[in-house]
C-alpha cells in the first residue's frame, strides 16, 4: 500500500502546498529517502529521473530549516538548467512558507545578484559547483552553520570533471552535517566518496519499475547510419508531433541533424554545450513555448530541462549508458499522457536491444521503416480524428455562408473537397531507404560485449582476470588517443602494450585497463608528460 503524503509527519504548509500540486501518494524513492533525511541519516539514493527524487530531498530539507539568517542547507546540481528546475521545486514547496529564503547559485548569471542574495544569507542555496567555488574564493558565501548538503545527480557531476569541485566544498563545509547523495548509478568513485565523507552511509534504491513509465510506447528501427537522416524526417512526418526531442551522441552530430531537418523545412534547433548561455536560454525558452517543436540535443545539454508535454522523443544514437536511456525517454508520457520513443540502431547494433529490454523491464517493438504510402495513410487518419473532434465540439452554423455558395452553383460537396484540399497534408516524395541486410550472428554474450566496444572506436579486452582499472587525469578535451596512453605507459614504466587492455575516454580523463603484471607502478603516481602533470590512480 502506498504511503500518502497527508500521513507524513511534516509541516501543515508543505502539506498544503503539496495537495495544491495534486500529489497524493509518494513515490518509492521518496517513501525511502524523506524519513531517513528527517532521521538525519547519511545515504546514496540510486534513482533515476522521473522518479520523484527532487521532492524526495526537498521536502525533508524544508521540514529541518530553522528560521534564523543561517545558510542550513546547500543542494548541487551539475547544470545551470537542473538546478534551476530544482530551485523552482523548492519554490512550490515553500509556497506557505514566505519566510523560507531559496537562492539559486549558478553559472550564467549576474554576480551582482548573487552577491545580493547571499548577503540575506538565505536558508537553501541551490548551486552549480563552479560557481558555488568561485563565491568560495571570494569569500561571498558562507557554509560555517551548514547542516544539509545534497548532492543531485553526483554521478553526472563526477562526469563532467566536477570531482575536485566537489571534494573542496565537502572539505569546507562542516565536519557535523547530513551529507546525502542521489544518483542515476552507483560508480565506485561514488562509494568512495560516501566513505571519506558521509556517516555510517547506506545505499537505498527505487524499485526497477520506476524505471520508465507504462505508457510510454517504445519503438526501434533498424536502418544503415547512412540512411539514419531520411529515416528521422519520415518519424517526424508520420508523428506529427507538436514536441519534439531528438538525441545525438556529439555536439557535431547535433549540428548535422539540425542542419539537415532545418533544409527539410523542419522547426528545429540545437542544444549543446559549445553554445553560450544566452543562446541555450533562448532556445529552451522557444521549445517550451511552442514556438520551437524540434529540440536536438546531447544528454549533458538536456539535463535540467523542464519541458513537459513532449510527444515524441527519438534516439539517433544508442545511449552510451543503459540509465541515459530510461532518462531520455522519460521526457515524454508525462503527466497521465501517453508517450511515444523511437530508437534507430544498425545492423550491427541491433543485438544491444535485448540488453536495453532486461534493463528497462520492458518490451521495445521493432517496426518496419514507413513507407510514403504508409505515412500519407497515417496523416489522413490522424486528420479524420481530429476533424470528428471538431465536429463533435462545434456548435456554430454557416447556412448563410453556405447558400451563397449554393446560388453561385456550388455545391457543399464542392465545398467541402476545396476545403479539405487545404487539410489534406500534400504527397511527400521520400529519399530511398534500402533495407538493410540481416546477418544472423551465434556470437556468445563475451563477443558480443566486445564487439559493442569496437562498435564505439574502443579497442576489446584482452586481458584476463586480475585486471586492474587505473584512471588518468587526461581526457577527450586533452585531444587524447589510444596511442597516446600506450606511449606514455611505454615510456614512462615500460609496460608492453599486450598487458594494457580496454581503454575508455571520458571528457576530463581516461579509464584504463591493465594486467596485474602490468600494474607495477606507485599509486597516486604523479609526473609530467610532454609538459603536462600527469596523475594516475587506480580506480
Amino acid at each position: 500500500m502506498n504511503t500518502k503524503f497527508e500521513e507524513l509527519e511534516i509541516k501543515l504548509e508543505t502539506k498544503q502546498a503539496i495537495s495544491d500540486l495534486g500529489l497524493i501518494d509518494l513515490t518509492p524513492i521518496q517513501a525511502l529517502a524523506i524519513p531517513k533525511m528527517i532521521d538525519g541519516l547519511d545515504f546514496i539514493a540510486e534513482a533515476q529521473t522521473g522518479t520523484g527524487k527532487t521532492f524526495a530531498f526537498a521536502i525533508p530539507i524544508i521540514e529541518k530549516i530553522k528560521l534564523v539568517k543561517e545558510t542550513q542547507s546547500l543542494v548541487l546540481c551539475p547544470t545551470r538548467e537542473l538546478a534551476i528546475q530544482v530551485y523552482n521545486e523548492f519554490l512550490k514547496l515553500v509556497k506557505y512558507q514566505k519566510d523560507i529564503l531559496v537562492a539559486p547559485i549558478v553559472g550564467g548569471e549576474s554576480y551582482e545578484r548573487q552577491f545580493t542574495a547571499l548577503k540575506k544569507k538565505p536558508h537553501i542555496i541551490i548551486g552549480t559547483p563552479g560557481r558555488i567555488i568561485d563565491h568560495l574564493n571570494r569569500g561571498t558565501i558562507d557554509f560555517s552553520k551548514l547542516t544539509q548538503l545534497t548532492f543531485d545527480e553526483a554521478d553526472e557531476m563526477l562526469k563532467m570533471g566536477f570531482k575536485e569541485d566537489l571534494e573542496a566544498i565537502l572539505q569546507n563545509a562542516p565536519k557535523e552535517r547530513q551529507t546525502t547523495l542521489f544518483s542515476a548509478t552507483i560508480p565506485q568513485e561514488i562509494k568512495r566518496i560516501a566513505k571519506e565523507y558521509q556517516n555510517n552511509s547506506s545505499i537505498i534504491k527505487a524499485e526497477s519499475e520506476t524505471l520508465t513509465a507504462t505508457k510510454i510506447i517504445q519503438n526501434y528501427y533498424v536502418v544503415k547510419k547512412e540512411d539514419k537522416m531520411k529515416l528521422l524526417e519520415r518519424l517526424l512526418d508520420i508523428s506529427n508531433m507538436d514536441s519534439n526531442i531528438i538525441f545525438a551522441n556529439t555536439k557535431r552530430e547535433v549540428d548535422e541533424i539540425t542542419e539537415f531537418l532545418r533544409e527539410k523545412k523542419f522547426n528545429a534547433n540545437s542544444l549543446h554545450g559549445d553554445m553560450k548561455q544566452k543562446e541555450r536560454s533562448y532556445v529552451t525558452s522557444n521549445f517550451r513555448n511552442k514556438q520551437l517543436n524540434i529540440l536536438v540535443a546531447t544528454d549533458v545539454a538536456a539535463r535540467g530541462l523542464d519541458i513537459k508535454n513532449v510527444g515524441l522523443v527519438i534516439n539517433y544514437d544508442y545511449p552510451q549508458e543503459d540509465e541515459i536511456y530510461v532518462h531520455r525517454i522519460g521526457r515524454t508520457g508525462r503527466a497521465g499522457s501517453e508517450g511515444l520513443a523511437y530508437t534507430l540502431l544498425t545492423p550491427r547494433t541491433e543485438h544491444k536491444i535485448k540488453q536495453l529490454e532486461k534493463f528497462t523491464k520492458t518490451t521495445i517493438n521493432k517496426l518496419e521503416i514507413p513507407s510514403e504510402k504508409i505515412i500519407t495513410k497515417a496523416l489522413e487518419n490522424k486528420l479524420i480524428i481530429s476533424l470528428k473532434k471538431e465536429v463533435v465540439a462545434n456548435t456554430n452554423t454557416y447556412d448563410k455562408i453556405i447558400n451563397e455558395f449554393e446560388q453561385e452553383g456550388i455545391s457543399k460537396d464542392a465545398l467541402l473537397n476545396a476545403l479539405l484540399d487545404k487539410l489534406v497534408p500534400s504527397k511527400k516524395v521520400y529519399e530511398v531507404i534500402e533495407e538493410p541486410k540481416q546477418k544472423k550472428s551465434n556470437l556468445s554474450d563475451f563477443d558480443n560485449k566486445k564487439k559493442d566496444r569496437k562498435d564505439s572506436n574502443r579497442k576489446p579486452s584482452k586481458l584476463k582476470d586480475n585486471a586492474v582499472l587505473v584512471k588518468v587525469n587526461l581526457g577527450r578535451k586533452d585531444k587524447i588517443t589510444p596511442l597516446i596512453i600506450l606511449d606514455m605507459f611505454g615510456s614512462i614504466y615500460n609496460i608492453r602494450n599486450n598487458n594494457i587492455g580496454d581503454i575508455k575516454h571520458y571528457q576530463t580523463y581516461t579509464v584504463v585497463e591493465l594486467s596485474s603484471k602490468g600494474h607495477s607502478f606507485i599509486n597516486n603516481k604523479t609526473f609530467k608528460y610532454k609538459g603536462k602533470n600527469i596523475k594516475i590512480e587506480e580506480v
